[in-house]
This record gives C-alpha cells, sequence and structure tokens, in this order.
C-alpha cells in the first residue's frame, strides 16, 4: 500500500500568513500576530523582556518553562501535529511546571524524553524534572541516556536482551551499585559515567 505525501497549499488571499489584512495590520512595537507566531519561543522571551510592562511579564512567566525544558526552539505558532513524542512530553512537562497552585502528589511518567536532545537541552530537561520531585511529585522514565539513568535516584533495568531474551529485572537500585553489576549491559555503559 502506498500513501500520497501531504500536499500543502497556500491560500491566495492571506499568503499563509492565516489572518485578514486588516488584523494583520495592527502591530505592537513593530510586529503583528503573524511575525509574534513565527519567533521562537527563545525569540518571544527576549522580544516582550525588552518592552517591560505587566502583562509582557505575565507573557514571559507562561512561556519561560517551555525554554526551561529545552524547547525555546520551536515556532509560537507551530502546530502540535509536528511536534516529535519526545516534545509532545515536554509540553507537557512545561505545563505542569507553570501550575502556581497545589495540584496534589502525581506521578509523571516519561518514555524517553531525552529523544533528539543536544546534551545541554538534556541538562535542562534534568533540571525541570527535578523541580517537579522538589514539588512532592514522582517521576517515572523510560530512558536509554547514561546521563539521565546516572542522575536517577532508583535504577531498575531490564533485559539482559531483547525480545523473547529478555523482560527480566537484571538489577535494581542505585546507579552507583548499578555501575558495578557486571551482568547488566547498562551497568557496563554507566560505570565510566560515574567512575566506577
Amino acid at each position: 500500500m502506498q500513501f500520497m505525501a501531504d500536499v500543502e497549499l497556500t491560500c491566495e488571499v492571506c499568503k499563509g500568513m492565516r489572518f485578514r489584512k486588516d488584523i494583520l495590520e495592527v502591530r505592537y512595537h513593530g510586529k503583528n500576530i503573524y511575525d509574534m507566531l513565527e519567533m521562537t519561543i527563545n525569540e518571544a522571551i527576549d522580544f516582550f523582556g525588552n518592552h517591560p510592562g505587566r502583562n509582557e511579564k505575565r507573557i514571559i512567566e507562561k512561556l519561560k518553562p517551555l525554554s526551561d525544558v529545552g524547547l525555546g526552539y520551536i515556532k509560537m505558532g507551530q502546530s502540535s501535529s509536528t511536534l516529535s513524542g519526545g516534545e509532545s512530553q515536554r509540553v507537557k512537562l512545561a505545563y505542569f511546571l507553570s501550575q502556581e497552585k497545589e495540584s496534589g502528589h502525581i506521578l509523571f511518567i516519561f518514555d524517553e524524553p531525552t529523544t533528539g536532545l543536544h546534551f545541554h537541552d538534556i541538562n535542562k530537561l534534568l533540571t525541570s524534572l527535578n523541580a517537579l520531585v522538589d514539588h512532592g511529585h514522582s517521576v517515572l522514565l523510560i530512558e536509554h541516556n547514561q546521563e539521565v539513568i546516572k542522575s536517577c535516584d532508583w535504577v531498575i533495568d531490564l533485559g539482559p536482551e531483547g525480545g523473547e531474551e529478555g523482560g527480566y529485572v537484571v538489577f535494581e537500585g542505585r546507579p552507583e551499585e548499578l555501575a558495578e553489576c557486571r551482568d547488566s549491559y547498562t551497568g557496563r555503559y554507566l560505570a565510566p559515567k560515574l567512575k566506577v
């Protein structure tokens, strides 16, 4: 079975800007709504930071968690359908980090949230995950990234192989102890990072 590629047609009236001409004529410090939606999250934080005011401060407070979880590169108007699974998970994480009220104890489950992240952004993600824990929540990660594994409080390593030869608990405990477990592939790769 073959599928045809997606076809995108640019609107002849708005030229792909998605707004009527009279809406696009409204400007805020030289930018219209289309210009703002084309900014990345980090660009928007800088833009509104250069025009201090009460409303601008509130906008920055809403955007900052997205930057904090390593999503500063996505566009303000980017369609959610274009986000990867890891990016979608981080958007949800940013939402919970931005909540001011107490929401009780929540168990967060993330599946490979580091996929596609630069190592600098992985550190941002770890800071955000630690913020959830500091707020009294629990975080469960399914992850292969060694930097994340060595930062965990508790690791359950499944294996020893994949498929029918896997699915068994090879190790359970702290990352430092995992690095000493020679039956664990994860432990072997983790040992140099922990200098065991």
